[in-house]
């Protein structure tokens, strides 16, 4: 290989595979890819949580089908989240817990579950609260990330978008459903349920 091609060759030998360039580019830009890798595990781990709670919690809101439809938004895009990250985790020379109880202990959110009382305003303040803590979920991977490791930090960056748009759904429904209050959010139906118009990696070639 030509000596003036700078990036041909470097600190992993060729044909290794027990290395990843990939990680030692976040090292060399001051990251260290095993904290990095436990980040993502517990914060995927609360977006697989989220999913499942949201599931049982959607099905009280009966009835409340302008409610269910935006927790279905939410629902999906959670799990969309989930997806989007996990072959990152591998990336890293991480791997999904074994043990599903194991993946949920160490998710960053507490569980999303039924209130005792599942009213539509106590179910909304569940679904409020979840969408919080991703928010600073994902606000604290992008801290982490954005000076190291590009590929993390824009993973991270468009769910955190996406989790903003959430908290503000359930900030609009709850005035109204709990204050009788407007505090309108912009909100946009998405194109199809679980849209995710930040998180997926829609094929480039479909059209508009």
């Amino acid at each position: 290989m030509s000596d003036d091609k700078k990036h041909g060759s470097g600190s992993v030998s060729p044909g290794d595979t027990d290395q990843r360039v990939g990680m030692e580019a976040v090292r060399r830009r001051g990251g260290e890819p095993e904290e990095i890798k436990e980040k993502l595990i517990e914060a995927i781990g609360a977006e697989f949580m989220t999913y499942y709670y949201y599931t049982a919690l959607r099905c009280w809101l009966a009835g409340e089908e302008d409610y269910k439809e935006i927790t279905e938004d939410a629902r999906l895009e959670d799990r969309a989240h989930f997806e989007l990250v996990m072959p990152r985790v591998y990336e890293l020379g991480g791997q999904l817990p074994n043990d599903v109880r194991d993946f949920a202990d160490r998710a960053s959110c507490p569980d999303p579950e039924l209130p005792e009382d599942p009213t539509p305003v106590n179910i909304l303040e569940t679904l409020l609260e979840a969408e919080r803590c991703a928010i600073r979920t994902w606000a604290e991977v992008c801290d982490m990330t954005r000076d190291c490791d590009p590929r993390t930090y824009d993973l991270a960056s468009r769910i955190y978008n996406e989790e903003v748009d959430h908290e503000a759904w359930f900030i609009e429904l709850l005035s109204r459903e709990r204050d009788d209050e407007a505090n309108p959010t912009g909100h946009f139906v998405r194109g199809e349920p679980g849209d995710a118009p930040y998180s997926k990696n829609h094929d480039f070639n479909e059209s508009a």
